[in-house]
């Protein structure tokens, strides 16, 4: 049995938990490669226009894997707590997945406000696959605590960069923008090519930026904006400037970007890719906002 991983959102969060989970319990897995051209061709065929660019993209990687693998990862994560909700894509992802392909999925629910917690789900997942419940836990375990040395290795080189010399830039974004080759891909190799040093805002103390956020504000609900903005008051102070970084038509990141711009006196540029976009456009407005910081 082979499992398929669309390398898009999700997988851009958990790539580590799943491949240790998956290499514990000896199950082969093949990931879709980096978004290219044929991959956004198969986002925009199965897709609506209301879709944001990133899940545009994830569709891509499903269609890219269909008559590859046996089964196709995909997770239904509502929340991790009540003001930990997360985007309603993430959500809704298996259902649009279900009903765009003729495909066996492999999925698994977390929602902790209905007791859905994530041991739970990956213990679900292993007795699908066949193994114990006990086997199960213990991959799972296996798994945390290798993705979590992994994440702290990330967050460590990260913070250090602070104390770098240079232009120091915060890329505010969600992982499946940030690391995504179509998306920011081409934004950091260009910041990298001038000298810049990248700071990202997903390398962080997940715990301590939950708890800055409320600085800002205590009413936000969505776990990801909050990361996003505990990140960038635990280091406004020592970066030269912040590049927001979404998809059009991002409901949240349209929301929330324009509340911390607002709300913080600090020098930031706003770009919001399509999937129309041409890179020397946004290249003008990068060396410009360097030149100013």
């Amino acid at each position: 049995m082979t499992i398929g991983i669309p390398r898009g959102l999700f997988y851009y969060y958990y790539s580590d938990l799943w491949i240790s989970f998956f290499d514990k319990l000896g199950i082969n897995y093949i990931i879709s490669p980096e978004t290219n051209g044929k991959i956004k061709e198969l986002g925009r065929k199965y897709s609506t226009d209301e879709m944001c660019l990133s899940l545009k993209n994830y569709i891509g990687h499903v269609a890219y894997l269909v008559d590859k693998c046996d089964l196709i990862l995909v997770p239904r994560i509502d929340n991790y707590g009540r003001y930990q909700q997360t985007c309603t894509n993430f959500l809704a992802a298996y259902d649009i997945v279900n009903n765009l392909f003729d495909v066996d999925i492999l999925d698994y629910n977390i929602s902790y406000t209905e007791g859905a917690t994530e041991r739970k789900a990956f213990i679900g997942i292993g007795k699908r696959l066949g193994f114990s419940r006990k086997e199960s836990l213990i991959a799972y375990n296996y798994a945390l605590v290798k993705s979590h040395k992994v994440m702290k290795s990330k967050v460590c080189s990260n913070v250090n960069k602070l104390n770098c010399n240079g232009k120091k830039i915060l890329i505010v974004s969600h992982p499946y923008n940030t690391y995504d080759s179509s998306i920011g891909g081409s934004v950091i190799s260009f910041l990298e090519s001038i000298g810049c040093v990248v700071i990202y805002s997903d390398l962080f103390d997940e715990d301590l930026c939950l708890k800055k956020s409320l600085d800002l504000s205590s009413g936000l609900y969505w776990k990801y904006s909050r990361l996003i903005i505990g990140s960038i008051l635990l280091c406004k102070d020592k970066v030269d400037g912040i590049i927001f970084l979404s998809t059009f038509p991002c409901g949240l990141d349209s929301l929330v970007n324009e509340f911390i711009i607002r709300k913080l006196d600090v020098k930031c540029l706003n770009l919001v890719i399509d999937e129309e976009y041409a890179f020397a456009g946004i290249e003008t407005r990068l060396e410009s906002f360097v030149d100013i910081v």
